[in-house]
């Protein structure tokens, strides 16, 4: 038996097909999904969707969302989503290093916005680097 996995953005469908396994970057931690799973609803962090839907695991860097589970589906609601080997990992990484740049520079200034919005940046740009293959130690 297997998942039935939907990854969706507001323009487009990003993922849609059969799953062996899935792991979320729910607000809570990290969640493991196999078939039979209870009926969940979760909010989702920016970070790393991992669908294994034969023997290899793909990424998918997903930008905040909600995932309801429910009789083997996955649905998986998120502002924007990036298939991992669709990324350019050297770019990912150079984008990476600038926010985090930029976040030292914000958290320096000690003006709360500027630390938001490059802390969402910096996250944004670690999600894309780690779903197209980086390692990120945090």
């Amino acid at each position: 038996m297997t998942l039935s996995v939907r990854i969706i953005t507001p323009d487009k469908i990003v993922w849609d097909d059969e799953a062996q396994e899935v792991i979320l970057p729910s607000t809570t931690g990290q969640l493991g999904i196999l078939t039979g799973h209870a009926p969940l609803l979760t909010a989702l962090n920016t970070g790393v969707v991992r669908v294994r839907p034969s023997k290899d695991w793909q990424a998918i860097a997903v930008m905040g969302g909600f995932a309801e589970i429910e009789n083997n589906e996955v649905k998986i609601l998120v502002n924007a989503a990036d298939v991992g080997v669709n990324i350019d990992k050297e770019a990912a990484q150079k984008e990476w290093s600038e926010a985090q740049s930029r976040l030292d520079e914000a958290t320096r200034s000690g003006e709360r916005q500027k630390i938001i919005q490059a802390e969402q940046a910096w996250k944004r740009a670690r999600a894309r680097y780690q779903a197209a293959g980086g390692f990120v130690q945090i």
